[in-house]
């Protein structure tokens, strides 16, 4: 499994996917993606997580744009050297895709926002490597 890494702003961040072979329904052109993604502060003063803004790419659809508060559902506070993990997915309505974005967190020391960016991964069904 293939670990996609990003340092921006002091936040290192790191996404693996893999294809949900439970919920995709293949034969219909229905293919759910899992991501994992850690967040870890390398910077040395806390921050705190506040929105997401995702761009996804479908290969026979339009691109989808997501922005909103947190990820799922938590704003998460992280410390200096502190990481937080979580996992969400995407669904796709062909083989191949792929999502970039990036998180606004806020400094809690001198209150200023930033945008650290979130590396392309790609999502790909098995099928269509061959």
């Amino acid at each position: 499994m293939t670990i996609h890494n990003k340092i921006s702003s002091g936040i290192k961040i790191s996404v693996q996917v893999s294809l949900n072979e439970d919920i995709s329904i293949i034969e219909q052109s229905r293919f759910f993606f899992n991501y994992q993604i850690t967040i870890e502060n390398n910077n040395p003063f806390a921050v705190q997580l506040l929105r997401r803004h995702w761009e996804i790419f479908d290969s026979l659809h339009m691109p989808r744009i997501v922005d909103g508060e947190g990820v799922i559902g938590l704003t998460p506070l992280l410390e200096p050297s502190q990481s937080f993990s979580y996992t969400s997915g995407c669904d796709l309505h062909s083989e191949i895709g792929f999502m970039e974005g990036y998180y606004t967190f806020l400094n809690l020391v001198n209150g200023d926002t930033f945008e650290v960016e979130i590396p392309r991964f790609d999502m790909c069904f098995y099928g269509k490597l061959n």
